[in-house]
């Protein structure tokens, strides 16, 4: 039987300080948040997926392998979290051998899924396609299918489809929220906006019989960090206050969800059933 409420809880395991100026003057959070991540699966009895930078797992290679000891699926999300446009068909594959090469020598079994940093699969840079098939990766779940102000590819539609012969794409869950269509299980999106819509928009995909695709970071429930311009958003205060805004309450919102009868799994896992 098909499973029915399913929610792709995925994390982007990257490192916010990269990026920052003198961003590692602050404090090293990457570990201590992704293992409350890690105790929250565990009590909840979910595997999920972890779209892992290659700088990441080589730095901190006791963590990926409780990931991969605890059951978790290891996916690639680049080597140092370089978008797509301002990369080339040949520097990617560089990049992507190396991603994968670093999750196998933590001890993946298996490394078949890709997101591209900050959604940055577009239509410019599908060319990307090909290179994952060329490395093996047979899915991918990064695409944004709505205007951004960053990366988006309205055209591709919200359906999962076959993009070549060897990949499925799997693009980001969206809802209307007034003039806006957002992707609300990610991130900044599930912590700022009305609990009353997120839940909302999870009850209008499972009515359609679709999962719910979501993005979360370490830094997502990080109460601790000192704060900082976080890079990418184009040095906007207001920006920089929703990347810290209501980091507190993220566990407690996603406790909420379990009781709608949701099921997390992998990625890899929620293929198996389509």
């Amino acid at each position: 039987m098909k499973a029915k409420n399913i929610f792709l809880f995925s994390i982007d395991l990257e490192d916010a300080r990269v990026g920052v100026v003198n961003g590692h003057q602050y404090k090293d959070r990457v570990v201590a948040n992704t293992k409350i991540y890690l105790d929250w699966l565990k009590k909840t009895g979910f595997n999920c997926t972890f779209f892992t930078v290659g700088e990441v797992a080589e730095k901190y290679p006791d963590l990926i392998r409780k990931i991969i000891d605890e059951g978790h699926e290891l996916a690639c999300h680049t080597w140092n979290h370089v978008p797509l446009n301002k990369q080339n068909p040949e520097s990617f594959k560089k990049d992507l051998e190396k991603n994968i090469e670093a999750l196998y020598k933590c001890g993946a079994s298996s490394v078949t899924g890709f997101r591209a940093p900050v959604f940055s699969l577009t239509k410019e840079t599908q060319w990307a396609y090909d290179v994952m098939a060329a490395c093996g990766i047979t899915y991918s779940s990064s695409v944004l299918p709505a205007q951004n102000p960053l990366y988006g590819w309205q055209e591709f539609g919200q359906s999962k489809k076959q993009v070549n012969n060897s990949i499925v794409e799997i693009p980001m869950s969206l809802n209307k929220f007034g003039p806006l269509t957002i992707p609300f299980a990610g991130g900044v999106y599930f912590r700022c906006l009305p609990f009353f819509f997120i839940r909302q928009s999870f009850q209008k995909r499972f009515a359609s019989s679709e999962p719910v695709l979501s993005y979360f970071h370490p830094y997502d429930l990080d109460t601790e960090q000192e704060h900082y311009m976080h890079a990418g958003i184009n040095n906007s205060r207001f920006y920089n206050f929703l990347m810290y805004y209501n980091r507190k309450n993220l566990i407690n919102r996603l406790d909420a969800l379990l009781k709608m009868d949701v099921k997390i799994m992998t990625y890899q896992d929620y293929l198996k059933t389509i």
